[in-house]
């Protein structure tokens, strides 16, 4: 028989408690997880290929609950090469872009951009104009024409490349959302 039962069962009720503690913990990391990996996440703006609206340093919060995107939305991508950009989404999969006399065209119309700064001239490499959007993919362009690295130069964006649509924007200005 035990002569201190006592400390034993203080003893136990601390290992119970620790336990529950590390449990807890597990939790909250895997929530953490989970919430990161299927719900939000964070990029940093590099450069001024959307000034005005995005400005290198600009800190932006997306959402990866979207599956589909529209005109106008600014979307998180990562492009072949393994580099984040930061983009707004110009036409989606069966529209026909066209880039000539410094403006963008979709489906034969001059795209309403009111985000676009600057001329908009064709980069030569990966697009042949008229370039028809492929079902499931998206032709995304920097708001900043003149200094942006975007669908003129490597193409159109499938769907799985995208991260997230931008949400909230931080910036020095404040915080603001898109």
């Amino acid at each position: 028989m035990n002569k201190h039962p006592r400390v034993l069962e203080k003893y136990n009720a601390y290992k119970l408690e620790w336990l529950h503690d590390a449990i807890r913990f597990v939790l909250l990391v895997l929530a953490v997880f989970a919430l990161f990996r299927y719900v939000i996440g964070f990029s940093m703006v590099g450069g001024d290929s959307m000034a005005p609206h995005l400005t290198d340093g600009d800190f932006v919060v997306y959402s990866r609950l979207h599956r589909e995107y529209r005109p106008g939305e600014v979307i998180a991508i990562r492009v072949p090469s393994g580099e984040y950009y930061i983009k707004r989404v110009a036409a989606v999969g069966g529209d026909t872009v066209e880039v000539r006399d410094g403006r963008v065209y979709v489906n034969g119309e001059a795209l309403d951009d009111p985000w676009g700064y600057g001329e908009t001239q064709p980069e030569y490499g990966a697009v042949i104009y008229p370039y028809k959007i492929r079902e499931g993919n998206v032709f995304v362009l920097g708001d900043n024409r003149a200094v942006s690295m975007d669908s003129r130069a490597f193409g159109e964006v499938n769907i799985r490349q995208i991260r997230g649509r931008i949400v909230l924007v931080l910036s020095k200005e404040g915080i603001h959302r898109l």
